[in-house]
């Protein structure tokens, strides 16, 4: 109800700027993708655009959405035919001919950087993963210092509903410097609410 309300308040006030706002309320009970930070999200990014069998599947999702909004803003699709055209676009590899045009006009591709500093949190109990909190995960991604520093941030190795066994990998930080990545581990140990797991019950 708040997000209706929310998108209600914000298309309103675009039309008294004479701007056309469409709002897509969507699910934001976990991060978007595997990666948060710069380079980590650019991977995702890309990962998309090449059809990589790797791609987070949410992130694919969530761009297709998006754009077969833009497109029927735009008059370029119908409501009912949108999704299927963004689909197409990305399918052909359209879409990733006009990223790589856009890179090269703004200064050429470049690999994203990565983290010299790491460390895997692992599920120290068996059961599902059932609860991510948002706060702590983007408290610990700028404590590893993010979004500054391009290759640091987090890397999802879990989603919600996952089944995990102790010893399973939840996450990774990333960080550009020792100390960086202790100031985060440090915050980490703290709160160890980052990501909740309920042992299965028969």
């Amino acid at each position: 109800e708040y997000a209706k309300e929310l998108s209600n308040q914000l298309e309103v006030t675009g039309e008294a700027l004479g701007l056309q706002v469409l709002c897509h309320i969507s699910d934001g009970q976990q991060p978007v993708g595997y990666g948060i930070g710069p380079a980590l999200e650019a991977r995702d990014i890309i990962a998309v655009l090449q059809n990589s069998p790797l791609a987070p599947s949410d992130l694919k999702d969530r761009s297709l959405s998006i754009a077969a909004k833009v497109l029927e803003m735009g008059g370029i699709a119908s409501s009912k035919d949108s999704l299927a055209k963004a689909s197409s676009l990305l399918d052909s590899g359209k879409a990733w001919s006009k990223f790589q045009a856009i890179c090269e006009a703004q200064g050429g591709m470049r690999t994203p950087p990565q983290a010299e500093y790491r460390y895997e949190l692992c599920s120290d109990r068996a059961g599902i993963a059932c609860y991510i909190n948002n706060r702590v995960i983007s408290k610990l991604a700028k404590l590893a210092g993010a979004p500054a520093a391009p290759a640091a941030g987090i890397d999802f190795k879990t989603r919600l509903g996952n089944i995990v066994e102790v010893g399973t990998p939840l996450f990774e930080l990333h960080a550009e410097t020792k100390g960086e990545l202790e100031y985060a581990i440090d915050f980490l140990r703290s709160h160890p609410e980052a990501i909740k797991i309920e042992e299965e019950t028969l």
